[in-house]
């Protein structure tokens, strides 16, 4: 087995490269590699498990289950993804074209997973990489003033759901029920502001700090999502057509300010990008890949892509 270290502007990925080891069990594998594993999540946030022989969703699953039970619904995320197998996602399901920014998974949410594993099932033909970014760089590395007023201030995430026609995810979809006193209840325990208005739409406000404090190094990490929620995050053409529908007094489908309410201006979320590319780390998915990162310590996103790319995701 070789283990190799990889680092690109402060951010760190630890490789175990199985390639050529006499096949076995991969569950047992991994229980041998667990406390070298568990060590360098809880320092670098990322690790690559290569060579294990993971071929099948199914299998992918049993190997997740040795760190722990996966969860078993995306309820109340915003990402469009879908259920493969029992407790294994489609990492997302968002035009292959297009790049998904740096973030933390459901940082916008009162509670989020631990840790996420993502499987290459089948490789893109080109392109198609997760980066990632260490948390604890990015934040260190902003304009004093940006990274204050995050601090201090927080974010809001406001959402504005169709009840079965309009754009994005329809609230059924979101919660994954049609069922009103059922979404009642989850927004309660999930701790997000709510309304119904009177054409069956939901509306919604989230409002969460910007930063957190890593439960088990203690660290004040980088959190949220503030700029995959903000128009100009969006490609020009769909940037410029939100804007207008704005201008016009329509409610976009999402968006994002300060937790104060004041708006969050494109040019802080432009340095907060800015740092995160500076310290990007990617690296060619080869079939049977997993990668595991630690939620809090290390952001994720995703490169454009060309051929059948096929990744999965579960979260523990």
């Amino acid at each position: 087995m070789d283990v190799i270290t990889l680092t690109s502007g402060g951010t760190t990925l630890v490789s175990f490269d199985l390639t050529g080891e006499p096949p076995g069990d991969h569950t047992g594998v991994i229980e041998q590699l667990r406390p070298q594993i568990e060590k360098v999540l809880h320092s670098t946030g990322a690790v690559l498990l290569r060579g294990l022989g993971i071929d099948t969703p199914q299998r992918f699953h049993a190997v997740v289950r040795t760190f722990g039970d996966p969860l078993r619904s995306y309820r109340g995320g915003n990402t469009p993804r879908s259920l493969v197998t029992d407790g294994v996602f489609t990492s997302t399901e968002y035009p292959p074209e297009y790049e998904i920014s740096l973030h933390n998974e459901l940082s916008y949410a009162a509670r989020w997973p631990q840790r996420l594993y993502f499987f290459s099932l089948v490789p893109a033909t080109t392109g198609g990489a997760t980066p990632i970014c260490d948390g604890r760089t990015l934040l260190a590395d902003l304009d004093p003033g940006v990274r204050e007023r995050f601090t201090t201030r927080g974010v809001t995430y406001r959402q504005l759901l169709h009840g079965g026609f309009g754009l994005g995810k329809s609230w059924q979809q979101t919660f994954e029920t049609e069922d009103r006193a059922e979404v009642e209840a989850f927004l309660a325990d999930a701790e997000i502001d709510f309304e119904w208005t009177e054409d069956d739409n939901l509306r919604t406000a989230q409002h969460r700090p910007a930063t957190r404090e890593h439960p088990a190094t203690g660290e004040t990490v980088w959190f949220n999502q503030a700029d995959q929620w903000h128009p100009s995050n969006l490609p020009p053409a769909e940037a410029q057509a939100l804007l207008a529908l704005i201008e016009d007094g329509e409610e976009p489908p999402q968006s994002v300010t300060y937790g104060d309410g004041e708006p969050l201006p494109a040019a802080d979320l432009d340095q907060v990008r800015a740092a995160a590319k500076r310290h990007e780390l990617s690296f060619p998915w080869v079939a049977g890949d997993l990668m595991i990162i630690e939620n809090m310590l290390v952001l994720h996103g995703r490169h454009p892509f060309t051929g059948q790319r096929r990744t999965l995701v579960s979260m523990t």
